[in-house]
């Protein structure tokens, strides 16, 4: 087969492509002719000092890589595919204290204890208070006159209230929280005038918070997740610092991509009326797995190869980077049947939004499932005309398939 050909510098991970659109043409191109492609980039583009990655797009190979961490390793370079040319390499090594950046066998010591956050029991004792939520966001909406923004007003809240239930925060910081979030994951849209010190600064605003709960529970147990999770140390639980940067991870993990999948989701039913009419009659139970396919609210993660090996057909370099893109994973053909269809009844539906499988595959998934499910029924029952006024703008973001804003009216 002809290898692609695409214009001299064109690259997956480059925010000004990703603000306007992702790629999947692109994708299928490489799908059909070169799966496993040699990006270059020029030196330290990416922060990482090097001429480039290998870009992976079938879902066979994203699973492979996804699930053989001895090979493919999250920790040597972390999972963040692109940083800017002016990072050190301390700022990128610190990363690698979030579960997202470990390799086993620390990401299975940390993974188990933080695991117990995500039990189907802790899952269902969320769910009453997180459709009341649901169910008072959409309302809220409803009574709004004229056009609105959806990411603001719907998207953001339950994931946001999602996860401070989970772990504790009070209602009165939650917002704090959701700013600082924010910040981490905008310095590279220039609108939000966000400098890459301000989303650092953020950074250490959620794990000084979550540290300062922390040393609370060590000294006043109380009867709630945080204190299984820090009480005793020596009895396999978390130090103070380990669970900051696991609410650093749960504030963009957790919360950034449960929003933005409910955005394009709603997205995709405004511009598919045919499906929005099936939800509202039928409510299909394997609505939300369609939605999170579709989506792909992680562009993309990275992996570091640990030693020579071969994928796809090329020679993969021990030290190469090598990025999973989820989005052209999650439309390979010969996985889904007519996989540019949004067809929220599609089942079986293997997709990688929540990961490939493996060490990293998504701990929150039942609880991201959840939220989707309350939310579009609460829309459904509260908004049944919503329609939009404008198009998505998109984040500009080398990773985080986001959305900052989209108008719609109740019609």
């Amino acid at each position: 087969m002809p290898c692609p050909a695409f214009p001299d510098g064109f690259d997956f991970t480059d925010p000004d492509l990703l603000q306007h659109r992702v790629p999947l043409p692109e994708f299928a191109e490489l799908r059909r002719a070169e799966p496993v492609r040699w990006i270059p980039q020029t030196s330290n583009l990416a922060g990482f000092r090097d001429q480039g990655y290998w870009a992976v797009t079938r879902h066979a190979d994203v699973k492979y890589v996804s699930t053989h961490p001895e090979i493919f390793s999250s920790y040597l370079n972390t999972a963040i595919i692109r940083f800017n040319e002016h990072i050190d390499r301390d700022a990128i090594d610190a990363q690698r204290l979030i579960l997202l950046n470990m390799d086993p066998p620390e990401h299975t010591r940390v993974r188990q204890i933080v695991q117990r956050v995500f039990t189907p029991r802790a899952i269902r004792a969320l769910e009453d208070k997180l459709r009341s939520r649901a169910q008072a966001i959409a309302a809220n909406a409803r009574a709004r006159t004229g056009s609105f923004d959806f990411v603001t007003e719907v998207a953001c809240e339950l994931p946001l209230q999602a996860i401070a239930e989970l772990i504790g925060i009070p209602q009165d910081d939650r917002a704090r929280i959701f700013d600082w979030s924010n910040k981490m994951i905008s310095y590279d849209d220039p609108e939000y005038a966000i400098t890459e010190e301000v989303g650092a600064e953020s950074a250490t605003e959620i794990i000084a918070y979550a540290m300062n709960m922390a040393a609370d529970r060590k000294q006043c147990p109380a009867k709630d997740i945080v204190t299984t999770m820090v009480a005793a140390e020596d009895e396999g639980n978390l130090n103070s610092d380990e669970f900051g940067f696991f609410v650093l991870m749960l504030a963009v993990a957790g919360n950034e991509t449960t929003r933005n999948a409910i955005t394009h989701g709603m997205h995709a039913f405004l511009t598919h009326p045919e499906q929005w009419e099936l939800y509202k009659r039928e409510r299909p139970a394997t609505t939300a797995e369609e939605i999170v396919r579709w989506a792909a609210p992680v562009n993309s993660f990275q992996r570091t190869a640990t030693q020579d090996t071969e994928l796809g057909g090329k020679q993969i370099k021990k030290g190469d980077r090598v990025g999973l893109f989820y989005a052209s994973a999650n439309h390979d053909p010969e996985v889904f049947e007519n996989p540019d269809t949004f067809d929220i009844t599609r089942d079986p539906n293997p997709h990688l939004g929540f990961g490939g499988g493996g060490p990293h595959y998504c701990l929150g998934k039942s609880l991201a499932v959840l939220e989707i499910n309350l939310i579009f029924n609460a829309i459904a029952d509260a908004m049944p005309t919503l329609t939009a006024t404008g198009d998505p703008r998109r984040l500009r973001s080398a990773w985080i398939n986001g959305v900052k804003e989209l108008q719609v009216s109740t019609g």
